[in-house]
């Protein structure tokens, strides 16, 4: 596995339930610009759920992909686990949306 997927979990995994964090605030995070590795690493996650790749959203408060698909059944199944945890939705948007993301401090 690759040494930047394991920095992403690592990361990723101080995401508690009931929050979310976008592919970009990974990324910012981490200091690079490659949000698309981000959606790479989530792709991969081996580690599901207790690597909580459900919790990461795009930046404008959509879903995203989610186990390689961008809708259909996979879509609907993160769209439960995030309700599961307490997430609203107003249509295909969290709800209060970007009250609801996980704040990076500069520790990690």
């Amino acid at each position: 596995m690759p040494a930047f997927y394991q920095k992403v979990y690592r990361l990723l995994k101080k995401v508690p339930a009931g929050k979310v964090t976008t592919y970009k605030a990974l990324a910012h995070t981490l200091g690079i610009r490659a949000y698309q590795a981000i959606g790479q690493a989530m792709r991969n996650n081996p580690y599901a759920p207790r690597i909580p790749c459900h919790r990461v959203i795009k930046s404008d408060g959509t879903l995203g992909g989610f186990m390689g698909k961008t809708r259909g059944p996979a879509i609907e199944k993160k769209k439960k686990m995030l309700e599961k945890e307490g997430i609203k939705f107003a249509g295909d948007k969290v709800q209060n949306f970007p009250k609801t993301l996980h704040k990076f401090n500069n520790n990690t």
